[in-house]
């Protein structure tokens, strides 16, 4: 599964990590696991769809920064207020000339809304919050696919037009149509 890009990657956040402490993988192990885990969603996910995503809150590139190494068609805006944080995803689409990635080092809700297919966030906030903050960003065919633990099913009481596609601990919750719900 590891291609050079990812290995490229996996070096470069475990040395980074040492100083920044910018996520909690910290071993190679770890770091797969989080890639594995970003790109799941590919398999239900669809890709002819969507051209333009945004990830809010890209911590260490888990799954924005992942999902446009493996998705070169898709330009991906990467949200990640934290400087260090931010920095690092600067240095990775450098490293990598990742030439479909945007890093903007703010919260999503400050920046200048535009029109998106998909909005990904993994460990923000819960799901109203998340869809409250991205609100500009959502028109009538704008997916939302966030990466949900064990509670999700608290967090969709509300929601009309979604599915929740389960692997181990992790749900992935896709939401269509949200302006409908």
């Amino acid at each position: 599964m590891i291609e050079k890009d990812y290995e490229v990657f996996i070096d470069l956040i475990l040395k980074y990590n040492k100083v920044h402490n910018i996520t909690g993988a910290k071993d190679k192990a770890a770091v797969v696991d989080n890639i594995e885990d970003s790109i799941y969603p590919i398999k239900f996910l669809p890709i002819k769809d969507i051209k333009t995503a945004i990830d809010i809150g890209a911590g260490a590139g888990f799954p924005g920064l992942i999902l446009a190494i493996e998705l070169p068609n898709i330009h991906f805006t990467l949200f990640e207020p934290i400087a260090k944080k931010s920095s690092f995803l600067h240095l990775i689409k450098t490293t990598l000339g990742l030439k479909n990635v945007t890093v903007s080092t703010k919260r999503v809700e400050q920046a200048k809304a535009f029109e998106v297919d998909l909005i990904t966030s993994r460990a923000v906030t819960n799901t109203d919050m998340l869809i409250n903050l991205c609100k500009e960003y959502i028109t009538p065919k704008t997916m939302l696919l966030f990466y949900k633990g064990e509670r999700v099913d608290e967090e969709v009481t509300n929601l009309k037009n979604y599915k929740i596609h389960k692997k181990d601990k992790r749900n992935y919750l896709l939401i269509k149509d949200i302006i409908t719900c």
